[in-house]
């Protein structure tokens, strides 16, 4: 199989999808890689070490998608890419469907097979998923802790504060991997830090293991109402697999914060949990609404490139090979972990929550393989 490996256009998007020790495997394996040109050099993968990889170095992404079948990349394809996609095209990569109808109905349109890396599952949940999140978790508390600081439009509050002097409050919302990794953080900087979840178990778990300056407590509307008061940041780390996030803090609780603190909508790329968050960039990354600032960065992990690229093709190269080894629709067969990974396919969407985001017909994998 040629697998081909497009340069990232997203704004401030430097990871790429595929190593050069990812390139090797391949080659090694028969496979035919094709890279364009500078797709590694933001995560400091030179073109000399693909090429040395066996890859092939192309000038162009067009010569990418023309040449490839299984094309994988990090986030998903922007409007200008949507030209390149062909109906035997396997799309392997980010989706994120249920935050953009005009995403969904250009894949619908392409008749290309799109898998997600957020939706494949695996023992203990969301294997490559996993590894994002665990980075935006940890990120969320830079930045909110960066945002607080009096000349970015926060409080003003150091998130540790100094003796005789309270550190700020952080609330968590959702006890999963972004929500642990985020309170990890804030409660090594020193904040006070409460996380909310509605799984009872997950907080026992959570109140064993977390430090002492972390507390829990179960997420309904008088809870957070009362937490927001006197909260400085607020993480929102909500996930509800291929669907879109629900609204945790609405319009109406803003005006309930103290002015200059932060919401960080992790959850940014299935809609965000807070009703007034909007897709932001590194470009731009924050705004303010009525006097709280917002992060809601579509890619946080993009600025930690050679991290983050490292962290998720470890977890993607097994699914890239067994994909180029089987081809489809053999690797999905009797696998339901791959099949929960098929949002769209063949011009049907398959995934239950890109369905009913947009109240559109849902057929199973089943089927489309018949």
């Amino acid at each position: 199989m040629i697998v081909g490996v497009p340069k990232e256009i997203k704004d401030h998007e430097y990871r790429v999808a595929l190593t050069h020790a990812g390139a090797k495997e391949l080659t090694l394996r028969g496979h035919r890689v094709v890279v364009q040109a500078g797709a590694g050099l933001g995560a400091g993968i030179t073109d000399q070490e693909y090429i040395s990889a066996g890859a092939e170095i192309v000038d162009t992404a067009e010569e990418v998608w023309n040449r490839a079948t299984l094309i994988v990349k990090v986030k998903e394809p922007l409007k200008a890419e949507w030209k390149h996609i062909r109906p035997d095209h396997l799309l392997f990569m980010y989706f994120h469907f249920a935050s953009s109808r005009p995403l969904t109905d250009a894949m619908i349109e392409s008749g290309a097979t799109c898998i997600a890396y957020e939706t494949v599952t695996g023992p203990g949940g969301h294997p490559l998923l996993t590894p994002m999140s665990e980075i935006a978790g940890r990120l969320s508390i830079q930045q909110g802790a960066k945002y607080l600081e009096k000349p970015t439009g926060g409080r003003g509050t150091l998130m540790g504060g100094v003796p005789g002097v309270k550190s700020a409050r952080v609330l968590v919302i959702g006890g999963g991997v972004v929500g642990t990794n985020a309170a990890k953080i804030a409660a090594g900087m020193g904040a006070r830090v409460t996380m909310m979840d509605i799984n009872l178990e997950r907080l026992r778990y959570l109140d064993d293991v977390m430090p002492r300056n972390v507390s829990t407590l179960y997420c309904n509307e008088l809870n957070v109402v009362d937490q927001l008061k006197r909260v400085d940041v607020v993480v929102g780390g909500v996930y509800i697999s291929g669907a879109k996030a629900p609204h945790i803090i609405r319009r109406e609780h803003l005006s309930l914060m103290p002015r200059g603190a932060v919401l960080v909508d992790v959850a940014i790329d299935q809609g965000g949990c807070f009703e007034t968050s909007i897709p932001t960039t590194h470009s731009k990354p924050v705004y303010e609404e009525e006097g709280v600032i917002h992060y809601c960065v579509a890619n946080m992990p993009g600025a930690v490139s050679r991290t983050a690229t490292f962290a998720l093709t470890n977890a993607t190269q097994p699914w890239v090979i067994r994909i180029a080894e089987q081809g489809w629709p053999d690797c999905m067969t009797d696998d339901q972990n791959f099949i929960n990974g098929i949002n769209i396919a063949k011009g049907k969407v398959t995934l239950a929550g890109v369905s009913q985001a947009f109240d559109l017909p849902l057929t199973s994998v089943e089927e489309v393989l018949r």
